[in-house]
């Protein structure tokens, strides 16, 4: 597919504090080159102005499996459920996935660095889903708990959290309870609290055995491995009433 016309560039300094579109490699920090050489399988509109944070490069979802995740998410959850809630929106990857698919009533998207929110709804505009989507900044425990929870009957959420602690890049299976800053029983506890289906967006490597035993439902647990160009990306926890 042809990339669209590239805009014309707008000086650093002219950009919110933090957030950046780089045009050449020479510009990019060394740690974040390598994500800067594959920005069109994250954003495919990069170059229509896609602003990043520096810290937004290591965890953005790419496009074609943030794509693939609403897809299923959408045509797998009950037509009941119309609402979205994406708790870590980071730089808007999955928020605006989310928005493409057509298939939800609202998305609340939250994050709660502002510098990566500013990024995020800048991005839902280059894509232009900017008025399907509701934005919170915050810890998203708190909001999702007051100021979202009367909406659980009707919502989904999605929650792709930061994948820090030790053994995340070496493990051959990751144990979900040294993620940091949240473990696997910090994000279920909480979601669960105000609504069955909660999807998790974990590393490729996570221990299934440990996902399986924090299922509550009657049915079994379905986790899918996303794959991109032959290497396997992440997993996907969904928990709750889908079908995939």
């Amino acid at each position: 597919m042809a990339r669209k016309r590239r805009r014309e560039s707008v000086p650093q300094e002219d950009l919110p504090e933090g957030c950046h579109h780089y045009d050449e490699v020479g510009e990019v920090p060394w740690d974040i080159q390598k994500y800067f050489h594959q920005r069109y399988n994250i954003f495919s509109r990069y170059d229509e102005g896609i602003w990043m944070t520096d810290d937004a490069w290591f965890g953005v979802t790419p496009e074609p499996v943030a794509d693939k995740i609403a897809d299923h998410l959408g045509n797998g959850t009950p037509p009941r459920k119309a609402i979205l809630i994406d708790a870590f929106a980071g730089a808007g990857g999955n928020t605006i996935a989310f928005a493409k698919s057509g298939r939800w009533t609202r998305i609340y998207a939250i994050e709660k660095d502002p510098q990566a929110l500013t990024c995020a709804k800048h991005n839902a505009e280059v894509y232009g889903v900017q008025d399907h989507i509701s934005w919170y900044e915050g810890d998203c425990f708190e909001v999702i708990k007051n100021q979202l929870a009367e909406m659980g009957e009707y919502a989904v959420i999605f929650a792709s959290p930061p994948w820090g602690g030790p053994g995340y890049r070496t493990d051959s299976i990751f144990n979900l309870s040294n993620m940091y800053p949240y473990n696997l029983i910090d994000l279920l506890g909480p979601f669960q609290e105000v609504t069955a289906n909660v999807t998790l967006y974990l590393p490729r490597t996570s221990d299934l055995r440990q996902l399986t035993k924090s299922h509550k439902g009657d049915g079994k647990l379905v986790v899918v491995n996303y794959c991109m160009e032959g290497a396997s990306k992440a997993i996907c926890a969904y928990f709750g009433e889908i079908l995939i």
